[in-house]
């Protein structure tokens, strides 16, 4: 174990975690509607007042869970709660049985819904997670419905909102990856604050897992693909069946690696181990370093144009995966990745001049110009997750808990 080298790097943890939190609460808490503006420049600017739904929650959990970790403090519940607030009288559709919508104006006024139901994942854990350090009850209760609603739409109810399937369903269904892997993740925030309902999380949580390594997990290939059929086929014949994203494939691998160290198998820790393994190896950049966004499993030329950019919220899934699997294993494999990495983003995204993380790079490591710090789908989530996590294992590793 290199202490030195892990007490060095929760140091400059600690101090990128701050320079990120102080990032958003300075630039981007909107204090005339409540709720939280992401789309940033590097310098903190605002260049659209569009808001996404996603980040509200996001938002709205992380800065419950630092609470959670570190400690209450009144500046990080008054933003927990002012997108808490914000998405609970403006972001529930509720003419379609209170789906979530996907954004919407400054003021709330609704732009888009989708299909998928990612904002209710991430207003579900939002609420949790403030009901978890403040004892609402009437928080718990909105998770609990949104969780419900979750499962639901999943498993055959009839979407509300009429938007239908993305595909013809007589002439293509399929299953995403992203479907039981979030609803794992979300279930594991859900059983940590929600005590009375653990053994129906344990339920949901065990089929999650079964439906990762059932139909998208191909050992054959290599890969864990994001788009199967109805019943795991591999649809060679057509792009979106090829699609490998390493970095959500990273994501999910810690996700179960969690659930395998819950339960206590050793097997499952092993076989998120081998998820985790084929997206790092397949993913990783060999010429210019760094994680690709997408490959397509045989190698044909990937559809997406984004495919060979660098994104942020990959890099923070490795280390957190990384280190997890350093701390549970002692492989040294794990370390050597999650050294690779840190010094990669050290070098490429992390940003001190501003505070926080550049969001999108291009192969070479550039950022994209004009540079910015969030979008639609880029808030202070991935990031400060990351670092929370990391500087809870360092102290796990080196014995200090």
């Amino acid at each position: 174990m290199d202490t030195k080298y892990l007490i060095e790097t929760q140091k400059w943890v600690k101090e990128e975690l701050d320079r990120s939190i102080n990032f958003w609460l300075k630039n981007a808490m909107d204090k005339v509607n409540g709720g939280v503006y992401t789309c940033l420049d590097r310098t903190g600017k605002i260049y659209s007042t569009d808001k996404s739904v996603w980040m509200q929650g996001r938002c709205g959990w992380i800065f419950a869970y630092l609470c959670h970790v570190y400690g209450a403090k009144k500046q990080w519940l008054e933003a927990s709660k002012s997108c808490l607030d914000f998405m609970e009288k403006y972001c529930n559709n509720k003419d379609a049985g209170r789906r979530m919508y996907f954004t919407v104006t400054a003021e709330g006024k609704p732009l888009r819904q989708r299909r998928y139901c990612f904002s209710e994942a991430f207003y579900c854990i939002a609420n949790a997670e403030y009901y978890g350090v403040t004892g609402d009850r009437e928080c718990l209760e909105r998770a609990r419905n949104a969780y419900r609603l979750i499962y639901d739409l999943n498993h055959g109810m009839k979407d509300p909102t009429g938007l239908g399937a993305k595909t013809i369903p007589e002439t293509r269904k399929g299953r995403a990856l992203a479907d039981p892997m979030i609803f794992l993740n979300t279930t594991a925030v859900m059983r940590r604050v929600d005590k009375e309902n653990e053994a129906l999380y344990n339920k949901y949580s065990a089929k999650c897992v079964e439906e990762i390594f059932k139909y998208h997990h191909k050992p054959e290939l290599k890969c864990t693909l994001e788009t199967v059929g109805m019943n795991g086929e591999f649809m060679s014949g057509v792009s979106a069946g090829r699609v490998v994203n390493p970095g959500h494939d990273i994501e999910c691998s810690w996700f179960v690696m969690e659930e395998a160290n819950r339960t206590g198998d050793e097997k499952l820790h092993k076989k998120a181990e081998e998820v985790y393994r084929f997206a790092f190896e397949g993913g990783w950049d060999k010429e210019y370093g760094g994680l690709l966004y997408f490959r397509d499993c045989l190698g044909n030329p990937p559809e997406a144009y984004e495919h060979d950019m660098k994104l942020w919220w990959p890099h923070n899934e490795i280390l957190i995966a990384s280190l997890m699997a350093y701390r549970d294993t002692k492989d040294e494999y794990y370390l050597d990745n999650f050294k690779m990495t840190l010094d990669y983003c050290k070098k490429f995204f992390s940003d001190p001049k501003f505070g926080d993380w550049f969001g999108y790079l291009r192969r070479d490591g550039k950022p994209t110009e004009p540079a910015c710090k969030g979008s639609t789908f880029k808030g202070p989530f991935h990031l400060p997750r990351m670092l929370i996590m990391l500087d809870i294992m360092i102290d796990e590793i080196i014995g200090k808990l």
